[in-house]
């Protein structure tokens, strides 16, 4: 008599078929952005754009407390801007399969069921890696340059990529509530547009108004903005201000983004549970 093999349930998922399950999530978006290369936009062209706009068009408007060049002291900014914007491709993408019915299939299959949620994650962690390295490449063709040790250099692109992880599960979150990609889109842009801008990623925030600066002072894309100043060794005016956010930038970065990844994770996770439930 041939054995017959039942698949394991969800409910019952060995550690390494948890791994297999996310690792087959992940290369399914990778096949996404294979089959769609224009889905890389904001990570490809849209940092090249932003970092010659900024660096040529605004920077030299822009004079910084203790002088110094915008260059220099965009960079670090403009990881922030992009990584945090772009992390909205993560509401979209999960909104784009809520909508079409992609999940209702997927849960027919003996599979962890969160596994679509960290399979977009990390995918989304890639290509914010890809993100951050067109980002420092067009930096360096335009000037700028890292002055800390390489360790530090690296303790700065570490701490950027685990910001970008944690606003992809925020992100998320924003994806699964939202009816559909368009409302997801736009629901991004209201939340992370402002949380980019009213920051010290292109400007110092000593000349905004009291109560603007005090947001922008404990944002926490200013936190990981001025943790990789710090750690770059750049130009960061922010170190003069008062705020403990902005007196240790780079333990600020880490709370941050550990702790929305403690809340939206969980979070997301709940929402899609509901959201998917018959």
């Amino acid at each position: 008599m041939t054995a017959v093999s039942i698949p394991t349930p969800a409910s019952r998922r060995t550690p390494a078929a948890i791994v297999r399950d996310c690792a087959v999530h992940t290369w399914r978006n990778f096949i996404h952005i294979a089959r769609e290369p224009l889905r890389l936009s904001d990570v490809t062209v849209q940092p090249i754009l932003f970092t010659l706009l900024f660096v040529y068009v605004f920077g030299a408007g822009v004079s910084l407390p203790d002088g110094g060049s915008y260059t220099q002291f965009a960079i670090a900014g403009l990881l922030g801007l992009n990584l945090t914007t772009s992390a909205i491709g993560t509401a979209v993408g999960l909104s784009t399969d809520l909508a079409t019915g992609v999940i209702d299939r997927f849960r027919t299959l003996p599979q962890w069921p969160a596994a679509v949620l960290v399979g977009r994650s990390i995918a989304d962690l890639m290509t914010a890696a890809l993100c951050t390295a067109i980002v420092l490449l067009t930096g360096l063709v335009v000037g700028w340059r890292p002055d800390g040790t390489v360790l530090q250099t690296a303790g700065a692109i570490g701490l950027v990529l685990l910001f970008a992880y944690a606003m992809s599960w925020v992100c998320a979150c924003l994806g699964i509530i939202s009816k559909d990609a368009e409302s997801a889109q736009n629901l991004g842009l209201i939340l992370l547009f402002p949380l980019s801008f009213v920051s010290n990623a292109l400007v110092p925030t000593q000349h905004m108004p009291a109560a603007l600066r005090a947001i922008a002072d404990y944002n926490p894309v200013s936190a990981m903005t001025a943790a990789a100043r710090q750690l770059f060794s750049n130009p960061n005016p922010s170190a003069a201000i008062g705020a403990w956010p902005m007196q240790h930038p780079v333990l600020a970065s880490l709370i941050w983004s550990v702790g929305l990844i403690a809340v939206a994770a969980p979070v997301a996770t709940v929402l899609y549970r509901r959201r998917t439930a018959d």
